[in-house]
């Protein structure tokens, strides 16, 4: 089942990936002449998957509404289908976007926080987007689902001590402290295969993959609403689906602005 799910994983965290810029399906382009992509972003390299998922519904489109269905309006509403099909909530995906005409290496590098991020961190890097630390914690719950390579990871299970000891030698056994660092581990190792509360569950009983994930719990400005999810998982639900409504409407280029493109991994 893992495999099976991992592109739909890898759609859904690619949304997530894109709030950096705005949805404009920047992270799909190949490198040109002209500028190199995202694909290799320290963030995404090897993590960020399932682009032949996204360029086979493109094409499919292509052929029967040629021009006119965007890479991006595809990619938004992959990730929302992607959410309901792994059990989570859906929302409505205004449409009509359209596809930069390139990409930023340093900005997929600097704007994305990272997964030593501490709750200061997290927040400051959301809030200039307009997020809300509720909406922060809120998104966290991505991690619901997916997976993370090991070298994103490996600082926490040797050198952190909020952390689990099973939790933490099951997770040594397959990241070791040199090498295997794109070995691969669940984001939510009770329910991979599900978008639930259970990863707010994980935080409570120091059960976090990343050190981004576990302050969460750990840090007083955020723990309440950590307990609320795991108590109230409607509230989760809804808390998720409207902060990806807001996402889904930073900066997209609209109008005569940006193209659409017919190949998601190049330019017309």
């Amino acid at each position: 089942m893992r495999l099976a799910w991992e592109p739909l994983y890898s759609v859904f965290i690619s949304m997530i990936v894109l709030f950096k810029q705005g949805c404009d399906a920047s992270v799909l382009l190949d490198d040109t002449s002209s500028f190199t992509g995202e694909k290799s972003a320290g963030p995404n390299a090897n993590s960020l998957r399932g682009f032949d998922v996204i360029d086979r519904i493109k094409s499919k489109v292509e052929s029967i509404c040629p021009n006119t269905v965007s890479c991006a309006d595809i990619l938004a509403v992959a990730a929302r289908d992607s959410v309901v099909a792994l059990g989570g909530p859906s929302w409505s995906v205004p449409l009509g976007r359209r596809d930069s005409t390139t990409a930023s290496l340093s900005s997929a590098n600097s704007d994305l926080p990272g997964p030593s991020s501490d709750v200061s961190g997290l927040a400051n890097a959301f809030s200039s987007k307009g997020f809300t630390l509720r909406e922060v914690v809120a998104l966290s719950g991505s991690h619901s689902i997916g997976q993370a390579t090991c070298r994103f990871f490996r600082n926490r299970i040797y050198n952190e001590n909020n952390i689990d000891s099973s939790f933490k030698a099951s997770l040594q056994a397959n990241c070791p402290r040199s090498g295997g660092d794109f070995n691969l581990s669940p984001l939510d190792t009770t329910t991979p295969n599900t978008f639930d509360n259970v990863y707010y569950k994980n935080l409570q009983n120091q059960k976090g993959l990343f050190h981004s994930d576990q302050v969460l719990f750990d840090d007083g400005s955020t723990k309440a609403q950590v307990n609320s999810y795991v108590t109230n998982p409607l509230s989760f639900r809804t808390d998720f689906a409207n902060a990806m409504v807001k996402m889904g409407n930073l900066s997209p280029l609209t109008g005569s602005s940006g193209q659409i493109r017919k190949i998601c991994g190049r330019v017309n």
